[in-house]
């Protein structure tokens, strides 16, 4: 997510009981909450949720901006909550709406009761913004549907920049929102296609992190009306089968706050370009749609889902749980004033989780706000939506953002699991409790098994902020999470030698899947999610060449505040005449290497099989500018690089051992000493020790070749001594990452292996390097 100044310094940031729990609904939806058609779209049912509302009314609209109602309808109370009213299609058309429907609501509650004198713009029944009980109803705010499958357009646009007019407190409560406010828009179901999903077992996947925009805005290749939307991206589905990606997860997708990002050309100007505000959890963005007519943006999406399967590609979405665009108070001391788009008028303290008193938020998020997710509304919320991107949109698993909040176990400061209190501010993550989030999508969901078939693949980004929210290696079985250890310890490992204790231990727990993280919950490697770099932090190039963030740069890098201090980056000495850009290449095909190699599930970054720079911004979450978008008129190193990736992720698929089910055991993984002596304890516990090679036993795993890997962290050469390949065979080099080798055959070609030789044979390693053998 974005890193804010209060998150920059988290980055760098229990096994579930048997607990036999009921179902929190019987189905997917069993609200039937949202606005649908009836078979014969002659009527349409409008149905949202409110536990303390006093009165709905339903708007309808005949465009989504600048306009007033056409037509309006109360809702009545339908039981559990639930508001509901059916409009005949003849009413809605009679009212002068004959294209698209636009829709949104106007509550009432205890804080503002129904009078009948009330008028847009008026204060009449209002008793206060925020009351006892946590309510902020203010009919002046035309709410947003958060069922809605398609949105209108976003709060602030090119045609209004100004978002006070969203806001609660003394100076807005009166301005009314109607004109401006985004409107849900019904939809018939979509007849567009998805295709068939890929059952590929996860051990297998190669995951490609990618922003939907970035991805093909400066693609010449791309049709000019296509570049930056979801058809451009479908059209790069063999691009990306080709490099050998077999999942693309896409920054988030869902409605988010970005409309106005280009009415500022050349400028910053406070842009949303990463996306995580989530306005609403189930519109697909419209800016990402070249067809941005009422249903477009959903087959458009359904499309480029339908183009990824094709090609054999999974698509996952990242997806942001733990709070929304509408942040917390604007200030500290002053409860009253806040934005309302949709969940806070309708339903605050459902929705959102609130302090001691009900009139301020808790915020593990840096953004103002804990999202409720132990509240079992809220969670119908996110469960909801996850059915419907899975079944209706076709998407294949979710990455989620700061995962640890639907692990907490408070509600509204309330522990209500085994403690008395919430120990942790009114945070406490708890994957033993069996009602948190985290275990309710495991139930209402079908994980993929380990072995491939059918089911979701869930990954967790596993931290947020403060109490125990840290908790790389903690969520429970089912859940894959991102490794962030992996990226520190690698990173330190090549970067900080000499500057920091390095511990080789920690290096081989990362190579083999990270067993000290996953195998005590009943985990296997593949739920390790080993990266070096994503969006949150410095590109893979920029890892080995910058020697810190530098975020004050003039557009299109920059400016971009927050991000983190502790990036372990280094450009290998250039800026001190001791290093080369040739160093900082072997630095990336080295970090690449471990990437590919290790077991796990390897997730790269977009743009990192060319060498993709930010010039050392490590937060661009605000830059939507030509040097955030990919790149692909390539230099020759940038084509060379490629190459290298290419084959990389091609010898990884070629080779199961590196992508086991199960963690290595016995003879498949043997460590060895430089002297080709078996790794023993005294060398492991000496922190001097920065080499160290091994051998996956390749038959053993169902493999054609045994696999010698040897690391050289230190700055000078350092001699191999290699260990017997299997019997009647000799070790081939597929690969040293070292700048005598810097090149397009960096990686071979599979048959072009040099040979070098059996047991016994020496091989010179360079300085910080690694080198891959084969036995044939």
């Amino acid at each position: 997510m974005k890193c804010p100044k209060i998150l920059a310094a988290l980055l760098g940031c229990a096994v579930l009981a048997s607990v036999p729990v009921s179902p929190a609904h019987a189905a997917i939806n069993s609200m039937s909450l949202g606005a649908s058609y009836n078979a014969q779209q002659t009527s349409i049912t409008f149905r949202v949720y409110s536990s303390t509302a006093t009165r709905i009314v339903l708007y309808l609209y005949s465009a989504g901006y600048g306009v007033q109602e056409s037509a309006t309808y109360a809702l009545s109370p339908a039981g559990s909550g639930v508001w509901a009213v059916t409009v005949p299609v003849s009413s809605i058309q009679g009212a002068g709406i004959t294209g698209a429907v636009y829709y949104g609501y106007r509550a009432w509650g205890p804080n503002w009761p129904y009078s009948s004198s009330w008028g847009k713009g008026s204060q009449a029944g209002f008793v206060s913004d925020v009351d006892a009980s946590g309510n902020r109803f203010n009919p002046n705010k035309l709410l947003l549907d958060p069922y809605a499958q398609e949105v209108s357009q976003d709060p602030q646009n090119p045609s209004n920049q100004n978002g006070n007019v969203f806001a609660s407190g003394a100076s807005y409560r009166t301005t009314d929102s109607g004109i401006y406010a985004p409107k849900g828009v019904v939809l018939a179901p979509s007849t567009q296609s998805t295709g068939t999903k890929p059952t590929r077992a996860q051990k297998d996947d190669v995951i490609y992190e990618v922003h939907v925009r970035g991805f093909t805005e400066q693609d010449t290749s791309i049709p000019a009306q296509y570049r930056g939307t979801y058809y451009g991206a479908g059209l790069k589905a063999s691009y990306l089968a080709s490099l050998g990606v077999t999942a693309v997860e896409f920054l988030p997708v869902q409605e988010t706050q970005n409309d106005a990002n280009d009415v500022v050309p050349n400028s910053d100007a406070n842009q949303n370009y990463w996306g995580y505000m989530t306005e609403n959890y189930f519109s697909p963005d419209r800016r990402y749609a070249y067809n941005k007519a009422p249903g477009g943006p959903t087959a458009e999406f359904q499309a480029m889902v339908q183009a990824f399967h094709n090609a054999g590609i999974k698509v996952y979405m990242d997806v942001v749980y733990n709070h929304t665009a509408e942040g917390g108070t604007w200030t500290s001391n002053d409860p009253t004033t806040a934005t309302i788009y949709s969940w806070r008028g309708l339903d605050n303290a459902t929705y959102y989780e609130l302090t001691s008193g009900n009139q301020y938020f808790y915020d593990n998020t840096g953004t103002g706000a804990n999202f409720n997710t132990y509240n079992t509304v809220a969670q119908n919320l996110i469960v909801d939506s996850l059915a419907y991107w899975a079944n209706t949109m076709g998407v294949d698993g979710f990455r989620f953002d700061l995962a640890s909040v639907l692990g907490n176990s408070c509600l509204n400061g309330a522990y209500t699991s085994s403690a008395p209190n919430c120990p942790n501010g009114g945070y406490n993550f708890d994957a033993a409790d069996s009602n948190v989030a985290i275990n309710r999508i495991l139930r209402e969901f079908t994980v993929r098994p380990a072995a491939g078939g059918s089911g979701l693949d869930l990954f967790a980004e596993p931290w947020a902020i403060g109490g125990n929210s840290y908790q790389l290696g903690g969520f429970p079985q089912g859940w894959s999470e991102w490794n962030g250890l992996f990226r520190d310890s690698l990173r330190q490992a090549q970067n900080e030698l000499g500057n920091m204790t390095i511990h080789i231990t920690q290096d081989a727990n990362d190579f083999s899947g990270s067993s000290n993280l996953f195998q005590a919950s009943g985990r296997s490697p593949w739920n390790s999610v080993n990266f070096i770099d994503v969006h949150d932090g410095m590109t893979l190039k920029d890892v080995y060449s910058c020697n810190g963030a530098n975020n004050n740069q003039a557009w299109p890098y920059g400016p971009s505040d927050g991000g983190t201090s502790t990036n372990y980056s280094w450009d290998q000495g250039m800026s001190a005449g001791t290093g080369t850009a040739a160093d900082q290449r072997r630095a990336a095909r080295t970090g690449m290497a471990f990437e590919m190699l290790s077991a796990g599930t390897p997730l790269m970054q977009g743009g990192d099989e060319y060498l993709r720079t930010l010039q050392c911004n490590n937060n661009a979450y605000n830059l939507d500018s030509s040097a955030n978008w990919l790149n692909y008129s390539w230099t020759t190193d940038q084509s060379n690089f490629h190459t290298f990736a290419q084959r990389l992720i091609a010898f990884r698929k070629a080779h199961p051992a590196l992508r086991p089910s199960g963690w290595y055991s016995g003879s498949q993984l043997v460590w060895y000493q430089p002297s080709g002596a078996v790794a023993d304890s005294s060398y492991w516990n000496n922190t001097s020790n920065y080499a160290i090679a091994y051998t996956i036993n390749g038959p053993s795993l169902g493999d054609g070749n045994s696999m010698y890997v040897a690391y050289n962290g230190w700055s000078g050469s350092v001699t191999f001594t290699l260990p017997a390949p299997p019997s009647g065979t000799q070790w081939y080099r597929v690969t040293d990452t070292c700048n005598w080798n810097d090149g397009a055959n960096t990686f071979v070609a599979p048959g072009s292996e040099a040979l070098i030789g059996g047991a016994g044979t020496t091989y010179g390693q360079c300085g910080q390097s690694l080198l891959l053998l084969i036995s044939k």
